[in-house]
């Protein structure tokens, strides 16, 4: 059985009966999240790999696209549909000239983990579609565009056909 020992940075540890001294867990985890990451592995962080999620559903009279998008302003987004292909966009222009974490307006980030990149996304359409009648909005945090089926498409309820 072990004993605990204060180590060299000022956090306990843990000693074994060969004299070994190993960190104790709390410091263990405290050096995990405290410590630069290669830059292998934070390169991408906020280069846009990542897209944004989407949840497509359809109602009997419309299909909607749903992104998930927090933290934007409508302004932000690019929508058009081009030969049945809707796209949705948003185009990201870093100024690298940013130094020390200096944003150009006033606040200065001693670490800056999470940003926005640029994204497109597409989707094909169906013929089905109402084109002149989809619209979008934008409501805490999700883009959502609604697309009308055109009236031939809308599934009529089941009827019933009497035998005569």
């Amino acid at each position: 059985m072990g004993n605990l020992v204060t180590a060299g940075n000022g956090s306990l540890a843990k000693t074994n009966n060969s004299g070994l001294t190993f960190p104790a867990w709390s410091s263990w985890i405290d050096e995990m999240f405290n410590r630069e990451l290669p830059s292998i592995f934070t390169s991408n962080f906020n280069t846009g790999i990542t897209l944004p999620k989407v949840n497509i559903r359809e109602t009997k009279d419309a299909y909607y696209v749903d992104m998930a998008v927090p933290g934007m302003k409508k302004s932000d987004f690019h929508i058009d549909l081009d030969n049945k292909v809707l796209s949705i966009s948003k185009e990201v222009h870093e100024d690298n000239k940013e130094s020390n974490g200096n944003t150009g307006d006033g606040e200065n980030y001693t670490r800056r983990e999470y940003g926005y990149a640029s994204f497109k996304r597409s989707f094909s359409l169906p013929e089905t579609i109402k084109e002149e009648d989809i619209k979008a909005e934008y409501v805490d945090g999700i883009l959502s565009i609604h697309l009308p089926k055109k009236e031939e498409a809308i599934q009529k309820p089941p009827r019933i056909i009497e035998i005569k």
